[in-house]
């Protein structure tokens, strides 16, 4: 495969020698609920009118009471974790570029696709790291948040 060719990878474990720039997959879906708007206010401290008060929230030109931003954003996280292409990252090494495009409320259903945007090796050659970036969509296929998360990963070993 060649860098640039847009393909979806293949379910299974994937270690930075398996990815190549173009390359895609979609998670799962999942469906925000009230209780994890509450829950995420509670465990931030963000209790935010626009999160907690429809009539407030409606007043601001929203359906009612919206999800929190991070919510959305740690919501998809857990999605990539759990997808059919199990990327053998090590750590996370950041956020950037993340965009609230439209309002996520209670009842939506979202999920991603996530494509692999530039990757590189470290200075030590053991590992890579991999731009990653992030199409959050909801049930109705409404973009709602995209962005970029940048993944330490492992390499495949030789047997």
């Amino acid at each position: 495969m060649t860098d640039g060719a847009r393909t979806e990878l293949p379910a299974g474990q994937a270690y930075y020698d398996d990815l190549h720039v173009g390359g895609f997959f979609a998670t799962g879906r999942i469906t925000v609920t009230e209780a994890h708007i509450m829950a995420f206010a509670g465990m931030s401290g963000d209790f935010f009118d626009v999160h907690m008060d429809d009539e407030f929230a409606r007043a601001q030109g929203f359906p009612g009471r919206i999800a929190h931003g991070l919510l959305g954003l740690c919501l998809v996280d857990g999605l990539k974790n759990r997808a059919g292409v199990q990327l053998q990252a090590v750590a996370s090494l950041g956020w950037s570029d993340w965009a609230f495009k439209a309002p996520i409320v209670a009842g939506d259903t979202i999920g991603a696709t996530i494509t692999v945007e530039e990757m590189r090796l470290t200075s030590s050659g053991d590992r890579g790291i991999v731009h990653l970036g992030f199409d959050v969509r909801n049930q109705v296929d409404v973009l709602v948040q995209s962005g970029r998360n940048a993944l330490l990963m492992r390499r495949r070993t030789e047997e």
